[in-house]
């Protein structure tokens, strides 16, 4: 969805580039400064809506969604197209005393056998997660009747000066827009039944689209494999 200026969506591709490569290390104090201080609360939000064991987890960035899951005796594995930021996730889980099972690999290509999980969940993904092929990888992966778990936005609510200015900061910078259930149409495209939920947090409302897998259903007459 194109929703903002070409030459503003080029330099937001590079400055989230370099954000999740070269500068990963800055990535926690440049989260926790654009969100006042909720990163990580935004993060484990989605945790309620993912009500299975076996979870994988699109862009684990520094580890945060991994490291409550993991406290929780779930079975999660993260991937991370940035092999700099598989690094610091992995520093930060064993810092705590926690196993990482940590894979750097592209959301289009998931190196797992098909159906391996049983829940999916990307926080604040870039561009790659509205890619057909992630999609279908998506899809793949999930267990019939699984689901995709995916927070997609933050809207700054509060009503100081700051969170005013950081509210129309993120409208500047398209990182929020009015949210329309149109959009939902290329998902139930790529085989999914999806919807959203409004989760209220402190000074700010999340956006969190749910994709539940549909199974694919063969006609009844079709011929049977012997």
């Amino acid at each position: 969805m194109n929703l903002y200026p070409a030459w503003l969506r080029h330099l937001l591709r590079l400055f989230f580039k370099l954000l999740y490569h070269q500068f990963a290390w800055s990535y926690d104090w440049v989260a926790a400064t654009v969100s006042l201080g909720s990163w990580k609360k935004w993060v484990t939000s989605v945790i309620p809506f993912l009500d299975a064991q076996k979870i994988l987890e699109l862009g684990h960035g520094p580890g945060h969604l991994q490291a409550e899951l993991l406290r929780q005796g779930r079975f999660c594995v993260g991937i991370d197209a940035s092999p700099q930021m598989s690094r610091l996730a992995s520093r930060n889980l064993t810092r705590q005393g926690l196993s990482p099972r940590l894979v750097t690999a592209l959301g289009q290509q998931l190196p797992f056998p098909s159906g391996s999980f049983e829940c999916l969940a990307a926080t604040f993904p870039t561009e790659y997660i509205a890619d057909p092929a992630t999609l279908a990888e998506i899809h793949r992966v999930l267990t019939d009747g699984g689901k995709a778990v995916i927070l997609l936005l933050a809207w700054i609510t509060g009503k100081s000066p700051l969170h005013r200015a950081l509210s129309w900061l993120y409208r500047f910078t398209g990182q929020t827009f009015e949210w329309d259930d149109r959009y939902l149409a290329p998902l139930r495209n790529a085989g999914f039944q999806p919807h959203s939920e409004v989760v209220s947090a402190e000074n700010s409302t999340l956006l969190v689209i749910v994709l539940e897998k549909i199974p694919v259903q063969f006609p009844q007459n079709s011929p049977k494999l012997l």
